[in-house]
């Protein structure tokens, strides 16, 4: 289900690879500052971004075994 909502951002080939690189090599929890940070990299609004990485999350946590919403596992 996440994967589909994420498809539905309309992300480039490019933005996909940031956001991946930023969320496998930086914080699955960005703060305000990362969030700013990798949004403008990626020419996205931070809404946009934190979308992003609330829906990749879930699918992390999906893959990994744990309920898709429920509580915080930090990287």
């Amino acid at each position: 289900m996440a994967s589909k909502a994420m498809e539905c951002l309309k992300l480039s080939e490019e933005q996909v690879k940031v956001l991946e690189e930023n969320f496998n090599k930086v914080t699955k929890h960005p703060d305000e500052t990362t969030l700013m940070l990798i949004a403008a990299e990626c020419g996205l609004s931070e809404e946009e971004t934190q979308k992003w990485f609330k829906l990749r999350n879930a699918v992390w946590r999906q893959a990994e075994g744990l309920p898709a919403e429920t509580g915080m596992v930090w990287d």
